[in-house]
């Protein structure tokens, strides 16, 4: 049996991430989700083929920030960011750290075809 694709989702409103749960389950992904930035910053071990969806408006540390620090521990998953009415200088920040904004509110397939360009991108870089 083939593994799925794992998504670690982070999103501190459970309506929110229990919505993208159930839509990126029925997508094909095997999804883990974390309320607070904090928690999947504690995690020490990542998948080898997987994608990151990260809330950019959480309590305590926010999306960029905990992007930022996975990337200096050397964790380079594919990232959308999701956010409503982005700044230019988050646009930077996100694009700096190598993730894709898909804004709020999530319309049609927006983040799924975002997650599956990811995922596609890290196939053909490995």
């Amino acid at each position: 049996m083939a593994h799925l694709p794992r998504i670690l989702l982070v999103d501190d409103d459970p309506a929110v991430r229990a919505s993208l749960l159930f839509s990126l389950e029925l997508q094909g992904f095997a999804v883990e989700t974390y309320e607070r930035g904090e928690d999947l910053a504690e995690r020490t071990t990542f998948p080898d083929h997987g994608c990151l969806v990260l809330d950019y408006r959480l309590p305590g540390i926010d999306g960029v920030e905990l992007l930022e620090s996975l990337r200096q521990r050397g964790i380079n998953l594919p990232a959308v960011l999701i956010t409503s009415a982005p700044s230019r200088e988050l646009r930077r920040r996100a694009a700096e750290a190598g993730a894709v904004i898909v804004e709020k509110p999530l319309l049609c397939d927006a983040l799924t075809a975002a997650v599956r360009t990811g995922l596609a991108d890290q196939w053909l870089a490995a």
